[in-house]
């Protein structure tokens, strides 16, 4: 390191502007936590990457030390847990703070646990820091790519102690902590408003669809009080369809774009996820059985199976373990039978006729046979499905609104933070 370079954060409160950062390292404002639980009953924690410490009893249903209990590492509360296991998010490893519970135990086999002793350093602050992955940056060159041993990443724990820091004062620490937290909190409200749409939402179609073996729907709009019991009738009686196998067509990096499997969620398609495209000579040959429009349902049949969105552009093509179906005019009403195979009852006997145990998979054969509900009147069938659009509409909405808090987020770490690479010189 550097000390005679100055390092200034490109976000910072106005009355710590000027203000020098303290140059050091982790090893000399923190100290190894070593004790064990012994016979001593604490509370077992496990981690959730990204999330941080849960209790064991919360993440696999009950406590699963076993004999190795004893050896348990105790931490106490803003005491940090560095777990050396690779995840998908944090390859390096996570590091979490103890922030809930006044003191917990979690297993010596994969955790190295320190605490901050340095009275000038906020250890909220320094949670903020590994959320970010600055560990993990500095950490990566010590790990031996698919190096592990008993689970863990097999990296010295030296070099967690040598990673270079550029700390400000104790007050600006904790400005940046309380900063942070508070847009936590408000991520956390709205998130808790998204799920209570969901949930909203699922109940809502448990009653405005009938249950299974019955013929009648708990719930009924006003207006089609007393107008009989609703029609039953496969699938393939009352759409048009095509199931698209065969070879994958050859893929481009420009043209047509292709849904795939991957791109279906449950109620929309999430262009983002996986960008395919194929050339505009393979798109008339393969949509030759049925050329994709707007409104169309799409359903996988397998990798996921029964995921569910409407098309919503033009110009599309489909993949692979993809089905379309586009309702009879005079029958069913496309938006409508799209939330009749979100429906909790069409999902639910649509595991009942998939193969495959865990990743599960249905034949568009039995898929096209398989039974459905609908009231005769195409009115009643756009007002149920109005409805539910009204509510996607706002979940969509919601959802947004979380999202643009987390890049906000994201944008204000990386700016009240030094990147690694200017603190590593």
């Amino acid at each position: 390191m550097n000390n005679k370079k100055e390092i200034v954060p490109k976000l910072r409160f106005p009355e710590f502007i000027g203000d020098k950062l303290k140059i050091t390292k982790l090893g000399k404002i923190s100290s190894v936590v070593k004790e064990k639980t012994g016979e001593n009953k604490y509370t077992l924690m496990s981690v959730t990457s990204g999330v941080g410490l849960i209790p064991q009893a919360e993440k696999f249903g009950r406590e699963i030390a076993g004999d190795s209990y004893k050896n348990y590492i105790v931490i106490r509360k803003y005491d940090f847990a560095y777990n050396k296991s690779a995840t998908k998010q944090f390859s390096e490893g996570y590091i979490s703070m103890l922030e809930e519970y006044d003191v917990a135990a979690v297993p010596n086999s994969i955790f190295t646990c320190f605490r901050i002793t340095d009275s000038e350093s906020y250890p909220p602050f320094f949670d903020y820091l590994w959320r970010n992955n600055y560990h993990g940056h500095w950490l990566r060159k010590y790990i031996e790519v698919g190096a592990r041993a008993h689970g863990a990443l097999s990296v010295d724990t030296k070099h967690l102690w040598s990673m270079p820091l550029a700390l400000p004062d104790f007050k600006e620490q904790q400005k940046i902590a309380d900063c942070l937290s508070s847009i936590d909190e408000l991520i956390n409200a709205e998130s808790r408003k998204l799920k209570a749409l969901e949930k909203y939402k699922k109940g809502l179609m448990q009653k405005l669809f009938p249950a299974e073996g019955k013929t009648l729907p708990e719930w009924r709009f006003p207006d089609f009080q007393g107008c009989g019991e609703w029609q039953e009738s496969t699938i393939a009686r009352v759409t048009s369809y095509v199931d698209y196998r065969g070879k994958t067509p050859v893929k481009s990096n420009e043209g047509i774009f292709l849904i795939t499997a991957k791109n279906i969620k449950m109620g929309y398609i999430d262009y983002n996820i996986s960008k395919e495209y194929i050339s505009k000579e393979q798109y008339l040959a393969v949509m030759s059985r049925g050329m994709p429009q707007i409104g169309d349902v799409l359903i996988t049949t397998e990798a996921p199976c029964g995921n569910v969105a409407q098309i919503d552009k033009e110009d599309v093509a489909l993949a692979q373990r993809v089905i379309k179906y586009r309702g009879n005019k005079d029958k069913i009403n496309n938006t409508f039978l799209k939330y009749v195979f979100l429906s909790p009852v069409f999902q639910k006997e649509l595991k009942r006729n998939s193969t495959g145990g865990i990743v599960g998979g249905i034949k568009g054969s039995v898929l096209h046979q398989m039974s459905i509900k609908f009231p005769d009147d195409l009115s009643e069938q756009r007002k149920i499905a109005d409805c539910l659009s009204e509510i996607d509409t706002m979940i969509g909405e919601q959802f947004n609104k979380t999202e643009q808090l987390k890049v906000h987020k994201k944008g204000l770490m990386q700016g009240l933070f030094p990147s690694f690479d200017e603190v590593n010189i």
